[in-house]
């Protein structure tokens, strides 16, 4: 919900909109001096995501479930436990919900890595790059390409090969 599917979604609808708006003259629509502003769909991307988090975080408060957070560990208890930040916790039943994180290599294993950032890292985006470089071929690499490329980023994909053809 924060760094994926819904905020890519908001993305790719607003590439979308940039498509359409490129074809209006090819359908008799005259739009001279259409402008795109990265800020205004960012903070109503964000403001969007902060939304579906409350709304999620009141239902499951409603449905009289606590919410810890911290880093957990399961304990040797003879009850299901885990233990947070030094807190245990005893339940019937006991989600935890791990998230994820990307794996980022320092500069030691790829140089120049450190200039780079995550997929995570395109929703932090203050503006849009005017070049970017995305590396990989998965399904969010070509998603991102082509959203900041259709907005207006130069953007070149990058894609490993295990051989020289």
């Amino acid at each position: 919900v924060n760094v994926g599917c819904v905020p890519k979604k908001v993305m790719w609808n607003t590439a979308v909109h940039a498509e359409f708006i490129h074809d209006h003259a090819d359908y008799g629509f005259e739009t001279p001096g259409v402008k795109f502003n990265w800020r205004t769909i960012k903070d109503k991307r964000d403001a969007y995501v902060q939304r579906l988090n409350d709304i999620y975080e009141n239902n499951v408060k409603k449905a009289h479930i606590d919410i810890i957070r911290g880093y957990g560990k399961f304990t040797a208890d003879p009850e299901p436990t885990i233990e947070v930040e030094g807190k245990k916790y005893t339940a019937p039943h006991i989600l935890i919900a791990t998230g994820g994180r990307p794996a980022v290599p320092s500069d030691s294993e790829i140089p120049g890595a450190s200039l780079g950032m995550t997929s995570d890292g395109f929703f932090d985006l203050e503006e849009l790059p005017r070049r970017s470089v995305i590396v990989g071929a998965g399904y969010i690499a070509v998603e991102i390409a082509g959203i900041l490329s259709t907005l207006g980023s130069k953007s070149s994909l990058v894609i490993r090969q295990d051989k020289v053809v």
